[in-house]
């Protein structure tokens, strides 16, 4: 079995709220780039914006929507409605907006959204943020993104390296894992020793239970088993982490790649030295690399994107004038 890191070398498709690229189309004709704190990281993915607000004909500026009668779900039963400051019913026309949106990101093959919430079109956990109440989450779109099973990211936490990180590892594993295709019980086992210590951080308890079910399955007394299995683990990954599992983590495979590598990385300290969240960011990368350039599962973080030339280069392989091609 293969036990070093898995590589992406394709880059991955996120739609993104189009105010939150920095486009000027909010109700006040203002927006907020956050990819800006990525850094040349956002290189590594392809971004799809969209606006359903824009595409349902509102205009910029414009009256601020509202949900009223109910949440998106509701709008999409024709039990809520959608209406702006002055009261006009806009229900039509943003449902025309978020299914234009919506096919937008399938013609992307988008598999993430990155999505502002508090928004009543865009927002998951909030369509609100006046005194910060939650509203009527989802909002219309939000509910759309949730049907489809997107893997949903809010925006502000590409503010916070940290955040971005634990969003960015476990976007990475749920890409890979989606597209792995299970037949046999090796392939369960395979994809599990791959996955199962960041499922252990993100639900200890579940990752438990699921390693001892995994021991005693009979596919031909449970032939729905494979699509469950797949179906779990992919919303397990959806659950953020925190600071102190991901630090704790850190250690533990750092401790572990120590041990059998006989190696040391200066820039990695246990979980009870102080920093700060960009500098644990900063260890944690340094650990992805480190296990990237010496084929080493790194647990915590088990799927990598890197471009195709560094991959190349890694492998030696030469380019036309016979010498290694050099990466930065």
């Amino acid at each position: 079995m293969d036990k070093s890191t898995i590589v992406i070398t394709e880059k991955i498709r996120i739609g993104i709220s189009s105010c939150c690229m920095g486009s000027p189309i909010r109700y006040n004709g203002r927006g907020i780039d956050v990819l800006k704190d990525l850094g040349r990281e956002k290189n590594d993915f392809i971004w799809c914006p969209v606006c359903p607000e824009c595409m349902a004909g509102l205009g910029v500026p414009r009256n601020p929507v509202h949900l009223s009668g109910g949440d998106g779900n509701a709008v999409w039963a024709d039990q809520a409605r959608v209406k702006n400051r002055g009261s006009a019913d806009v229900t039509e026309a943003m449902k025309i907006g978020c299914q234009v949106c919506l096919s937008t990101l399938e013609r992307c093959d988008t598999v993430a959204f990155v999505y502002m919430d508090g928004s009543p079109s865009c927002g998951v956990y909030r369509t609100t943020l006046k005194n910060q109440r939650r509203g009527n989450p989802p909002g219309v779109f939000g509910a759309l993104l949730l049907e489809k099973g997107y893997f949903l990211i809010p925006s502000t936490d590409l503010q916070s390296p940290l955040k971005w990180w634990d969003w960015r590892r476990r976007l990475l594993a749920f890409h890979w894992f989606s597209s792995v295709e299970l037949k046999t019980m090796q392939d369960v086992y395979e994809s599990w020793y791959r996955l199962k210590f960041l499922c252990q951080e993100l639900d200890n308890t579940w990752a438990r239970e699921m390693g001892k079910r995994l021991a005693s399955v009979n596919l031909k007394k449970e032939e729905n088993f494979l699509a469950e299995f797949k179906s779990s683990v992919l919303d397990i990954l959806r659950k953020p982490s925190n600071t102190k599992k991901i630090t704790n983590s850190l250690w533990k495979h750092y401790s572990h790649y120590r041990k059998s590598r006989g190696k040391t990385v200066q820039e990695i300290n246990s979980p009870e030295f102080r920093r700060n969240m960009t500098s644990i960011a900063q260890e944690l990368i340094k650990m992805e690399r480190t296990a990237f350039e010496d084929d080493y599962l790194f647990g915590a973080s088990p799927v990598i994107y890197r471009d195709a030339r560094r991959v190349k280069a890694k492998e030696g392989i030469v380019t036309g004038t016979n010498e290694i091609e050099r990466i930065d």
